[in-house]
């Protein structure tokens, strides 16, 4: 069974002290799983008994393309009309507790691991019926919609029904589980799995035009973030904007594992902010 590290909130004590990971910076930022304390949730519209961290958002100089954030949804809590936006499709993961999904008339049973595409405009509809949190990843973009391609379907599936794809020439010390055909230029993004043997790693700096989200659900690493190296652990978020030179070593004595957004499959607008 997979590890997948959830925040569960809190507040440090007033011995602490104030130094940590934390960093933003014009081309990335890293946000500790110790930020993710009480004080920094939001409240979100027709969403009840749940709070959420809101750890990428559209913003100069931050994140251009997603939002994401983590949700908590305590027993009896849900949505029945959770996205505001008609133009917005969304990846929900879950790494903890249980939940009731009305997806387009259909009902899944969510667990941790459970993965589900929402279509731009789709309906669903969110439920926590057990006597546990809820807590899961909730990824949104505005879709670009393509004349003459279909856009994408809605689905629901789990990460034991994606076997990890090694990279090439890895051994297996590197490998992604991906959830859509990478081929397939319907969609507009990337929600997948990336996972690191121990001792494992990105050998050369990776520069892109993707921008990424990684959240980091299991183990640990030294990440290369354009010219700095920081330490990352399980619950740690990072942000790199797009071009931002990347490379890792992944550390033991279990798999690192982080799941990675990332905007694909579209031609680079040749207006600013347009």
């Amino acid at each position: 069974m997979s590890n997948y590290y959830t925040p569960k909130g809190g507040l440090p004590p007033q011995t602490q002290l104030l130094t940590d990971r934390a960093k933003f910076t014009d081309c990335y930022a890293v946000i500790p799983k110790g930020v993710f304390s009480d004080i920094v949730t939001s409240n979100l519209p027709h969403w009840d008994k749940t709070r959420a961290w809101i750890i990428a958002r559209p913003l100069s100089g931050f994140a251009e393309t997603f939002a994401q954030y983590v949700m908590e949804v305590a027993p009896g809590g849900g949505s029945e009309k959770p996205e505001p936006d008609q133009a917005a499709e969304g990846v929900l993961f879950v790494t903890d507790g249980a939940g009731e999904l009305v997806l387009d008339s259909d009902t899944h049973q969510l667990s941790a691991g459970s993965y589900v595409y929402l279509a731009a405009g789709a309906a669903w509809q969110l439920q926590n019926n057990s006597d546990a949190p809820l807590r899961f990843h909730w990824i949104r973009k505005a879709y670009e919609a393509v004349g003459g391609i279909a856009p994408p379907k809605s689905f629901v599936t789990h990460e034991t029904n994606h076997d990890p794809i090694p990279m090439p020439d890895t051994d297996g010390a590197w490998a992604t589980s991906r959830f859509v055909d990478p081929n397939d230029v319907a969609h507009d993004m990337h929600v997948n799995i990336v996972t690191f043997q121990p001792g494992g790693s990105i050998p050369f700096a990776e520069t892109h035009v993707m921008e990424h989200g990684l959240y980091v659900l299991q183990g640990k690493a030294v990440y290369r973030l354009n010219e700095d190296w920081v330490e990352v652990e399980a619950g740690d978020f990072m942000w790199l904007r797009a071009f931002c030179p990347q490379a890792c070593y992944a550390g033991g004595p279990e798999p690192f594992r982080y799941l990675l957004y990332k905007d694909v499959n579209r031609h680079m607008k040749l207006t600013l902010g347009a």
